[in-house]
């Protein structure tokens, strides 16, 4: 690691900060703002919670002479995307209590509650804790919450591979009990011998890292986007080993062209136990020892991996497990999408995923999502599953219970309005964006349904309304929506302005490219109506829109 005096500020501020301790507590007690203070705005991120700001009220607080109306985001670990019954019964009474009531899910398979006040942090935390669930380690230069395909190909080796995703979290999580302590009232242990982490050290790790694991042939979980990808390989319904992709990641900076997205690299694999657990501990130490500590920018695992460069980043990885990567194994991804609707899984069991349009659980309208499953959970006759792509999949539904669950979906428009949404809609995603995210330059999830609702008829015009376009969008370009890796990605610039990027593929091997810059939205929809002209005369047999772009519009 460098000398301290070399480090970026917010690495001093992890070196010292005991544990992630920081002055947290004392923080909590300041009751003339609803912030805390500045260096423990960066360490309560590795407890699970950014601090934000209502950005709609800014200037109106501002002209008042009022500070501006802070609260926080909570998020929780579920790996994998995983909540029992009486979990999401916990989960809709805390966030009708303790925050804005929406329940928001996330692209890393679980879900983040806003608008939370100092005040109401810690009860919120301690109610957590009695449903067996918590937020550690969802933030901060630490390893993320581990996501997992949600649908099981043979569901005994899917259950399987759901454990890795939690075996992974807990392998992972930082051995310093200042959650619990801070948030739960644990005594605080003076020995600090027990707090040694071998992995994290003092400092961390230079950036955030992400796990997810992938399931061959539906690439619903975007492995090759996270900093570790793991691909399962099967083979006579047994699972043998993964094969590690390395080195990805979305975010970027506008104007920056030392900081780009990446997939990631796969460089081998790795027979399943305990041998991928060593292999994935020395990618995060070698990520520890080798990433940028001087320019966070620069700090995530793809930089590293090209700073390096992979042969060397994988001899590296090879010298500390002391084993090497093994052949690749061959795999295909075919698909990238949500099974929408009823599905019956290999046990018998059923499962329904219905379609929520960007992660967003609330009663609206005539649509009652959070009415709905509330009623559904308070059966006990169901499971619940996130998935990557902010859906929800009710699961673990026995045949004899199917009507039952059935009828509380069709009191509650569930079943008409999965049903009814268009192809592109229900492959369409966004990030938060304003009014809470302070990164964000434009609008996000408040603006991309609408702007589907003129994308449909511009589809519609071209009888291409039954294409499957990914679709997404982000408020910056740090890539919380995946913009990157869709066939229309929409990144935002300024207000009401959004890069246009083009080019990627189905299945989730390839990025998009940037086509055209800062475009209002008549400036988008002119583009993107010219584009399904020449889409719709021009394609091969087969050929999906985002092969096409990067065919005739991109690769010149």
């Amino acid at each position: 690691m460098p000398d301290i005096k070399n480090l970026s500020p917010l690495e001093k501020v992890k070196v010292v900060s005991d544990g992630l301790r920081g002055t947290i507590a004392e923080s909590l007690q300041d009751e003339l703002t609803g912030a805390i203070r500045e260096d423990d705005q960066a360490l309560i991120k590795f407890h699970g919670m950014y601090q934000q700001d209502d950005r709609d009220r800014r200037e109106e607080r501002a002209e008042k002479k009022l500070e501006r109306l802070f609260s926080f985001m909570i998020r929780l670990r579920l790996p994998g995307g995983f909540l029992t019954a009486d979990q999401w019964i916990a989960l809709h009474e805390i966030a009708g209590e303790n925050t804005t009531g929406i329940i928001k899910i996330t692209t890393r398979q679980t879900v983040q509650l806003h608008g939370m006040l100092k005040s109401k942090i810690k009860p919120t935390i301690k109610e957590f804790h009695l449903a067996k669930l918590d937020s550690i380690a969802t933030c901060g230069d630490i390893n993320r919450n581990v996501t997992c395909s949600s649908y099981p190909t043979e569901l005994s080796v899917h259950d399987e591979i759901s454990s890795y995703a939690d075996k992974i979290s807990t392998f992972l999580k930082p051995k310093t009990r200042a959650y619990y302590e801070i948030w739960l009232d644990e005594e605080k242990i003076l020995d600090k011998k027990t707090e040694e982490d071998p992995l994290y050290l003092d400092a961390y790790l230079p950036r955030k890292f992400k796990i997810g694991i992938g399931i061959p042939p539906n690439n619903d979980a975007d492995v090759f986007i996270n900093d570790l990808g793991l691909i399962a390989i099967i083979e006579n319904n047994k699972l043998l080993g993964f094969n590690f992709a390395v080195g990805g990641g979305l975010a970027a900076t506008h104007g920056n062209p030392q900081t780009y997205a990446r997939l990631g690299t796969v460089i081998g694999f790795v027979e399943a136990g305990e041998k991928t657990f060593k292999a994935i501990y020395e990618v995060l130490t070698t990520q520890r020892d080798f990433g940028n500590r001087e320019d966070r920018k620069q700090a995530r695992l793809k930089y590293t991996v090209d700073r390096m460069g992979v042969d060397k980043f994988k001899e590296e990885v090879e010298k500390r497990t002391g084993f090497p990567f093994e052949e690749t194994k061959p795999f295909t991804f075919s698909e990238r999408v949500d099974y929408y609707g009823w599905r019956q899984n290999p046990s018998g069991n059923w499962d329904y995923t219905l379609f929520i349009e960007n992660g967003r659980v609330l009663d609206e309208g005539e649509l009652k999502l959070k009415s709905a499953l509330l009623e559904a959970a308070q059966t006990g006759k169901v499971s619940f599953r996130f998935t990557a792509n902010q859906n929800l999949i009710i699961t673990e539904v026995k045949p004899k219970d199917k009507k039952a669950i059935h009828k509380i979906l069709e009191k509650f428009n569930i079943i008409e309005q999965t049903g009814n949404v268009s192809a592109i809609r229900k492959n369409s995603m966004a990030c938060v964006a304003l009014p809470t995210c302070p990164l964000a330059l434009a609008e996000s999830q408040r603006y991309l349904p609408s702007l589907i609702t003129k994308i449909e008829l511009l589809l519609a015009n071209h009888d291409l309304e039954n294409e499957n376009i990914i679709t997404r969008m982000t408020g910056c370009p740090n890539g919380c929506g995946r913009s990157p890796a869709a066939e229309i990605g929409f990144i935002g610039t300024a207000l009401e302005k959004y890069n246009l990027h083009l080019g990627g593929d189905h299945e989730g091997y390839r990025l998009n490219r940037i086509y055209k810059e800062s475009l209002g939205e008549v400036e988008i929809l002119s583009e993107l109506d010219g584009l399904f002209a020449d889409f719709k005369k021009e394609r091969k047999k087969n050929e999906s829109f985002g092969d096409f772009t990067h065919r005739t519009k991109l690769n010149t």
